[in-house]
């Protein structure tokens, strides 16, 4: 399999190639040639397979032309070690808990299988001294930091926007030490993930070391995050309830989402998505006027959606090019709505004292997405709980008057001692950095 560049402007290269790199030369995003799709009977087959037989079947359709069939599957199931359930929340609405890994975030699949694969074609080419770039508004710096922990021959640095991430999010990649080191810079999340797109195009850096990303613009740390999409149809299917799919996905980067495409175009049949933004609303701006228009991001509730320049919005466009015309068509598929933190603490505060589950900010905008989409007798909604509420006890327990438990996992990270490296957002002071190590 060729994966190509969304801006067309460099040769297709092998998926080690596209992992290795993580960016195209021409600072598009790669995407494979094509997307395999699974036969009816297959997906029919689904609900009788474990989360880790559902996730190798996955990946066969994505990797399989490229790895051999054993190892994948080796590297899946090292993978997982944990499940997503879904649960019901309200009648035909149900969360997809993806908090259950080892940071309680759902990039812990895309984290940890990457790690591996990375780790795979490293061995495979005989390197001993590669560098991970990742910026991260939250959740995905602790999940490839703890996926990449003690790896041999990788380095990792993760960038984080400077008292922007909660305090034990920020405790979850800036405590371990080892491999792994935190830079702290002054700025947004677009500015770390501009330092790293910067960086990957920057010569003298690259002749000085060797770089990759872990961001979703990696292909090794997006599509694996399909898995989700194809085990809750599975759980559903069980119930009988799988017959129309409509998902809710809080988007910021909108790798998730894409993963969620790319399981639509391999056949699993979801009817619709809906993207929930918080105030950095660029993709339902694009919806409404056809125009995508970047811009700065602000600060919310819900940190990790915290993106004006999302990366995936490329792959989006990519996946409806051959459509006559791409913005209805877009339009057609995914619908969106914007949530300011008022509105995200009220949908807290009422399906906790309606229902008793207890909502992340994200969540909330995702089950609030969900509710907005106005969801027919026939459908069935599944929004996708993407981190444990105590990673923002704080602003949860503030909102809901409550004082929720810390999971042994988190408070394990919290013992650790904080050790960043605190860089100002201009590229010239990340490039002297990296040219020091």
């Amino acid at each position: 399999m060729k994966y190509y560049s969304t801006n067309g402007q460099v040769a297709p290269v092998s998926l080690e190639e596209a992992v290795v790199k993580g960016l195209a030369g021409d600072k598009g995003l790669f995407m494979p040639e094509k997307i395999a799709t699974l036969s009816k009977s297959t997906i029919d087959g689904l609900k009788d397979k474990s989360f880790r037989e559902i996730a190798c079947t996955v990946a066969r359709a994505f990797f399989g032309e490229d790895i051999e069939p054993d190892t994948l599957d080796a590297l899946v199931k090292d993978t997982l070690s944990f499940e997503t359930p879904v649960v019901p929340v309200r009648k035909n609405c149900y969360s997809l808990e993806l908090f259950h890994g080892p940071t309680l975030a759902f990039k812990d699949v895309g984290g940890r299988f990457m790690a591996r694969l990375l780790g795979y074609f490293i061995k495979k080419q005989g390197l001993n001294d590669v560098n991970v770039l990742v910026a991260t508004s939250g959740d995905t710096g602790s999940a490839v930091a703890n996926g990449f922990l003690g790896v041999p021959g990788i380095r990792v640095f993760v960038l984080y926007p400077k008292g922007k991430v909660s305090p034990i999010q920020e405790c979850q990649f800036t405590t371990l030490g080892q491999n792994i080191t935190a830079l702290e810079v002054d700025g947004t999340f677009d500015d770390c993930q501009a330092l790293v797109k910067n960086a990957f195009m920057d010569e003298t850096l690259n002749n000085h070391m060797a770089l990759t990303s872990a961001n979703s613009i990696n292909v090794a740390r997006f599509l694996p995050q399909s898995f989700y999409y194809f085990n809750a149809y599975a759980q559903l299917d069980r119930m009988g309830k799988a017959g129309e799919m409509v998902v809710c996905v809080p988007s910021g980067n909108f790798g998730n989402i894409t993963a969620g495409l790319f399981a639509a175009r391999m056949g699993l049949p979801i009817k619709r998505f809906v993207a929930a933004n918080n105030r950095n609303d660029v993709f339902l701006e694009y919806l409404n006027t056809g125009k995508y228009t970047p811009r700065p991001s602000v600060s919310t509730i819900a940190n990790a959606m915290d993106v004006g320049d999302p990366s995936n919005f490329a792959r989006i466009l990519d996946l409806f090019k051959a459509n006559e015309d791409v913005h209805k068509a877009i339009c057609s598929k995914i619908s969106a709505y914007r949530y300011t933190d008022e509105q995200i603490a009220q949908t807290m505060q009422t399906v906790y004292s309606e229902t008793g589950y207890i909502l992340d900010p994200h969540g909330a905008c995702g089950y609030q997405g969900l509710i907005d989409s106005k969801l027919t007798a026939t459908e069935t909604g599944v929004f996708l709980e993407t981190a444990h509420p105590a990673k923002f006890k704080e602003t949860v327990d503030k909102i809901l008057s409550s004082d929720i438990e810390i999971p042994a996992k988190l408070q394990a990270f919290m013992k650790g001692t904080k050790q960043s490296v605190e860089l100002d957002k201009d590229f010239v002071g990340f490039k002297a950095f990296l040219l020091r190590q």
